[in-house]
């Protein structure tokens, strides 16, 4: 009977552990306004994503380029990869306040930042987010 619970027990667990967590910014930049959003993205975005790794704040962050198939898909798309749920930022996580500590630092305060969101707003165009979440099968 012993063998029995074990087995039930075994079935009872996942097949998986929960790992990382990692936030998908969908992006769709003007036609033309391509190389300006680099020069964005090197300047002040890679430079703050640095910051928030060396802080402990993220494990890592890509940038991706996609071939949309309409006006209304992203033609970027930028991640930010957390340890857990926990350790990500906004409405699921709890180091919002400790990631904006970064980036006013990186970047400056909250107004200007702002300021340069509403300059970005003229050619780049927020689709939406996703925050996924890797399953490391066992």
């Amino acid at each position: 009977m012993t063998s029995l619970s074990l087995n039930a027990d075994a079935q009872d667990e996942p097949a998986y552990t929960d790992g990382p967590v990692t936030d998908v910014a969908y992006i769709r930049i003007e036609y033309g306004r391509f190389e300006e959003y680099v020069d964005w993205l090197n300047s002040t975005w890679k430079p703050t994503m640095e910051a928030a790794k060396k802080a402990g704040l993220i494990i890592d962050y890509k940038v991706f380029r996609a071939t949309p198939k309409s006006p209304d898909q992203p033609n970027i798309l930028l991640s930010i990869t957390y340890k857990n749920m926990a350790a990500s930022v906004g409405d699921n996580g709890d180091k919002s306040a400790e990631f904006e500590v970064v980036t006013q630092k990186v970047i400056g305060s909250i107004e200007f930042q702002n300021k340069k969101r509403v300059e970005r707003s003229d050619y780049r165009k927020v689709l939406g987010t996703e925050l996924i979440r890797e399953l490391i099968l066992k």
